[in-house]
């Protein structure tokens, strides 16, 4: 790229140039504003100094310098502190040229040597998928997609949370409360025709449903009891809480509130609280029925989970269980309390000290040995580099409410030698809100949005956007449909991704499926309107390099040639929004020319020929950065 001649150039040549050797980041570009003549902008300001003189007469030196020596720039102005240089059409010609002919123009030609795990979904078993889990998944498996067209390899990866009192809640609603056919057998998924993850997500619901039940029935025998032998202060509160339920005219949503409130207060009190309880120290036990049961519901939750996997089109390369992962790191913590690492409380606990940090003390094993979730975090990360010796770091793609949690992970592994925690990075991303009126994501209560129903939503949204608009005469229904699930998961995922991944963000379904503006249909009707250009070119026509080049068709010319760049800063910065925001620009300057010029209505053919070449650059730029995204682009829309 022209960019990367000057900067070379001027590195090489400092001392001619600036009178010294100049640092790397002082050579700066920016685009050229349009009102001024050139293509590309050089930033004069930090060379001012050096040059002892005004920042026009330094672009003047700078530009007279360049012109000289890189043959490809014929011409300059400086306005002020920028300095405006005029490359040839033929530079611009030759880029078009080579970029026609390249595959996957901007993708690393060769390996980097390094290897990156990349973790991202982890759901708990006892649920399915929700809108959280979306932009967490499209993230991570973008991310795993952008470091490997960067020459990575990359490890996908994910832990699955398959232990613990959630899971039980679940095992035991469905042991005490599911229905009964005449055999006396419970129902399931198969006898249900419910998908195996939703299945065990509604005992999930009906257990929270139960306990609700039960608690509201103990607090009412706690008042008739007076209150034997429950606390002063839990006494007051639940009165206070059942005195207000017992008033008159209360609404629906006051109630709700109340009941809710007397079951955080009573439910650890209820026999199916102790029976879950109960149900954990069973599991780890290994306790044949129970241990039976958990493998059951947690194979009804892969074989439906499995499915949503397929329909986004995501998958990995490695998973972990935090049944398998939870005893790990004890052992480390344990020779780490003996190297003074970590310090030892009264009550038998272990934690680390990190107020010289600006943190604080960090559990890391309780009273009784147990471990908690850093323990394990601790444990599997040394596991992974165990599993990977290559690895060059981990990429933990998960919600900023754990921005603290990964900085006392990453700086315990520090303190323990590891020195790969330097490279162990956390995908904090924000939370994700829907428009009102759509629900609340609390999967206990039954409310949560989930991943499949949206996913059909806006496949359905496509479907209607399609009818009204689309040009799908004499497509078979199949493929109509197939153009829909396109259209609308296109839209989702890039949605998602449009959106710097620390901001939190408002998903509307209908907006992302939308023609017009950023969206992933906008620009998916680009590259349909490319391959419908194309689709009657038998053979790519060669180009004429004495050709004189359109200032719209070099602007393309010169947006396809930053995509290495972008691909490149998309890899470094963990943001698969500085790649979709590119492309938006990409197809929205097409759409321009697209408009502006005609192509096969073109007197000359030369320029038929250029035009051509242009709209098949742009048209598998487009797809190929679109698939970095996850997204697949039609060829008829």
């Amino acid at each position: 790229m022209i960019l990367d001649q000057i900067k070379t150039y001027l590195l090489e040549n400092a001392s001619d140039v600036f009178g010294q050797d100049v640092n790397e980041n002082l050579i700066q570009f920016q685009q050229t504003r349009k009102e001024f003549e050139g293509d590309v902008t050089f930033v004069v300001f930090p060379f001012v100094k050096l040059l002892k003189t005004s920042p026009e007469q330094a672009g003047n030196l700078i530009g007279e310098k360049i012109m000289a020596n890189i043959d490809a720039v014929i011409g300059f102005n400086t306005v002020k502190g920028f300095l405006n240089l005029v490359v040839e059409d033929k530079y611009w010609l030759g880029q078009l040229d080579k970029i026609s002919k390249e595959d996957h123009f901007g993708f690393a030609k060769e390996k980097s040597g390094k290897t990156y795990m990349v973790e991202y979904s982890s759901p708990n078993t006892n649920k399915p998928l929700h809108l959280g889990h979306l932009r967490n998944i499209f993230l991570g498996s973008s991310l795993s997609s952008i470091l490997e067209a960067n020459g990575h390899d990359v490890v996908r990866t994910q832990i699955i949370n398959d232990r613990g009192i959630h899971i039980c809640k679940s095992m035991i609603a469905w042991q005490d409360y599911a229905p009964k056919d005449a055999k006396g057998e419970r129902e399931t998924p198969e006898s249900t025709g419910i998908k195996g993850d939703k299945f065990v997500g509604k005992y999930y619901v009906v257990f929270d449903q139960k306990l609700g039940e039960q608690s509201l029935e103990l607090a009412h025998e706690w008042m008739a009891s007076g209150f034997d032998g429950v606390e002063e202060e839990l006494m007051q509160k639940v009165s206070g809480l059942l005195e207000k339920l017992s008033e008159e005219g209360i609404d629906e949503k006051t109630e709700k509130s109340l009941k809710g409130k007397i079951k955080s207060e009573v439910g650890p009190f209820t026999q199916l609280t102790a029976d879950a309880k109960a149900m954990l120290l069973q599991w780890e036990a290994k306790e044949p029925s129970v241990y039976t049961l958990w493998e059951k519901m947690n194979a009804w939750f892969y074989a439906g989970v499995e499915v949503t996997y397929n329909k986004m089109k995501v998958g990995f390369d490695k998973l972990y269980f935090e049944s398998d992962t939870y005893i790990l790191g004890k052992d480390h913590v344990i020779a780490g309390l003996e190297k003074g690492i970590f310090f030892k409380k009264e009550d038998g606990s272990v934690w680390i000290d990190l107020t010289d940090e600006g943190l604080d003390e960090k559990l890391v094993l309780r009273g009784d040995g147990t471990a908690v979730y850093m323990t394990q975090d601790i444990g599997t990360a040394i596991e992974r580099f165990k599993d990977y010796p290559s690895l060059s770091g981990i990429t933990y793609t998960v919600g900023n409410e754990q921005d603290y949690h990964f900085k006392v992970l990453f700086l315990i592994l520090k303190k323990l030698g590891f020195e790969w925690a330097n490279e162990c990075y956390h995908l904090s991303y924000g939370m994700i809100d829907l428009p009102k009126g759509m629900g609340r994501m609390k999967s206990r209560e039954g409310t949560v949005v989930e991943a499949d129903d949206l996913m059909e939503e806006v496949i359905d949204e496509a479907r209607k956007m399609t009818a009204e608009k689309g040009h799908v005469e004499g497509m078979t229904a199949e493929a109509r449909e197939e153009l829909c699930e396109t259209i609308g998961l296109g839209g989702l995922k890039y949605f998602l991704l449009k959106v710097d991944p620390k901001k939190r963000m408002t998903f509307d379904p209908t907006g992302s499926v939308e023609l017009q503006g950023n969206t992933g249909p906008f620009v998916q009707y680009a590259f349909a309107r490319i391959s419908s250009l194309l689709s009657n070119i038998d053979k790519m026509p060669s180009l004429n390099f004495d050709i004189e080049i359109d200032v719209k068709e070099k602007d393309l010319v010169k947006l396809i040639g930053e995509f290495p760049t972008i691909l490149k800063e998309a890899g470094q910065e963990n943001s698969p929004a500085l790649l979709a925001n590119y492309i938006y620009e990409l197809a929205k300057s097409f759409n321009q020319f697209y408009h502006e010029f005609r192509i096969f209505g073109e007197e000359s053919e030369e320029l038929k020929n250029l035009r051509i070449l242009v709209c098949k650059a742009v048209g598998e730029n487009i797809k190929n950065a679109m698939s970095l995204l996850g997204v697949n682009v039609p060829e008829r829309m």
